[in-house]
C-alpha cells in the first residue's frame, strides 16, 4: 500500500498545475525531486503519465484516468487524516469509570454532570459498587475510591479532601434511650446499620482514641445497603447511625438529628481519582483528570466562603 500511495500527491500536485516546478513550490521540494517521483510512478504502473516539454507538462490519456481516481483516493486520505487529527484535539470516545457509590452521594451531582456538559462527545461507562477493584485488570480507565484503600502504584488526585463519619440520631431517640459516653456502649442501642450486599459483612463502625484507631461491632436493628434508607429511619427515631457529616448537614442544621460521641470522631483521607502510571492515556481520561482539578478548587473556594 506504501508503495502504491508513493508519489500520489506529487503526480496530483503536477496535474493540477501543469508544471513540475510549480508541484515544487507547493510540496516544499525541489524541481528534481517532483521529477524522480513522477518518474518512479510511471515505472511501477508501467504506463507514461505526463508528456514533458522544455514549456509545459501534458497529461497522457493514462495520465487523466489516473489523476481522476488519485484525486478522489487522495481527498479519502486527507479526510481520514483529519478525523484521526480532530480525535487528537478533542476529547471524545469512551471513559470507563468505577466508583464507590458513596463517593457518588457527595460528587455525583456536580463533578460527573459538568464534566459531560462541558465534553458532549465523551460518553461515560460507569460501574458503582462498595468493593476495590483491579481497574486494570477490569478495564477501567480510572476509579474513585477513598485513599487508604487505593493502592500505591496508582496515581491519586484528590478529589474530596478530608471526610469525617459521625453518629447521629434523632433527639427523641435519646430521650428515651440515653446518650452513649464512649462507642463501646454502642453494643446497648438500637443500631442501624450498613453491608454492601447480600452475604457480605456488616460495618464496624470506626473510632479513634488517644491516637489509636479501634473499631466496635455494633447490633443491628435494621441491616441495609442504603446509606439513605438509614438515615431517614434514624431521623424517625428508629436508632443511631454513622453517615458521613456532609449527608446529614441539613438534618443537623433543623434540629431532626444531633451527633453523639464526637471526640471520637477524626477526619480521615477522602475520596481520590486513580488510575495506572499510563503514558498514552486517553483524551477523555485526561479531560476528566483536568476537570477533577478544576472542580475541587471551585469546592475548595466555596468551603472558605
Amino acid at each position: 500500500m506504501s508503495d502504491e500511495l508513493d508519489g500520489l500527491s506529487t503526480f496530483v500536485a503536477v496535474a493540477e498545475l501543469k508544471g513540475f516546478r510549480a508541484a515544487g513550490e507547493r510540496l516544499g521540494i525541489s524541481h528534481s525531486a517532483v521529477s524522480q517521483a513522477v518518474r518512479r510512478l510511471e515505472e511501477r504502473l508501467g504506463v507514461p503519465l505526463v508528456r514533458r516539454s522544455t514549456r509545459s507538462v501534458h497529461l497522457t490519456e493514462a495520465g487523466e484516468r489516473y489523476y481522476a481516481a488519485a484525486r478522489v483516493a487522495l481527498d479519502g486520505v486527507r479526510e481520514a487524516a483529519a478525523a484521526v487529527g480532530d480525535m487528537a484535539d478533542r476529547p471524545q470516545g469512551t471513559l470507563r469509570l468505577h466508583a464507590a457509590s458513596p463517593a457518588l452521594n457527595i460528587i455525583g451531582d456536580t463533578l460527573l454532570p459538568g464534566f459531560l456538559s462541558e465534553y458532549p462527545a465523551v460518553n461515560l461507562d460507569l460501574v458503582v459498587s462498595e468493593s476495590p477493584v483491579d481497574v486494570i485488570a477490569e478495564g477501567f480507565d480510572a476509579g474513585i475510591q477513598l485513599g487508604e484503600v487505593i493502592d500505591q502504584d496508582m496515581i491519586a488526585v484528590p478529589i474530596t479532601g478530608d471526610l469525617r463519619m459521625v453518629v447521629v440520631g434523632a433527639p427523641s431517640y435519646f430521650e428515651r434511650h440515653g446518650i452513649p459516653k464512649h462507642p463501646r456502649e454502642l453494643v446497648n442501642h438500637q443500631c442501624l446499620n450498613w453491608h454492601p450486599g447480600q452475604g457480605s459483612p456488616a460495618y464496624k463502625w470506626e473510632f479513634v482514641e488517644a491516637g489509636r484507631e479501634f473499631t466496635v461491632t455494633v447490633p443491628a436493628r435494621v441491616l441495609s445497603t442504603s446509606s439513605l434508607i438509614n438515615r431517614r429511619f434514624a431521623v424517625a427515631g428508629l436508632g443511631v447511625t454513622m453517615a458521613f457529616d456532609g449527608h446529614v448537614q441539613g438534618e443537623l442544621d433543623r434540629g431532626a438529628l444531633v451527633t453523639v460521641l464526637d471526640k471520637f470522631c477524626e477526619p480521615f483521607p477522602g475520596y481520590s481519582l486513580y488510575y495506572p502510571q499510563r503514558e498514552q492515556a486517553s483524551r477523555a481520561l485526561l479531560a476528566f483528570i483536568d476537570h477533577v482539578k478544576r472542580w475541587r478548587q471551585v469546592a475548595r473556594r466555596g468551603r472558605r466562603r
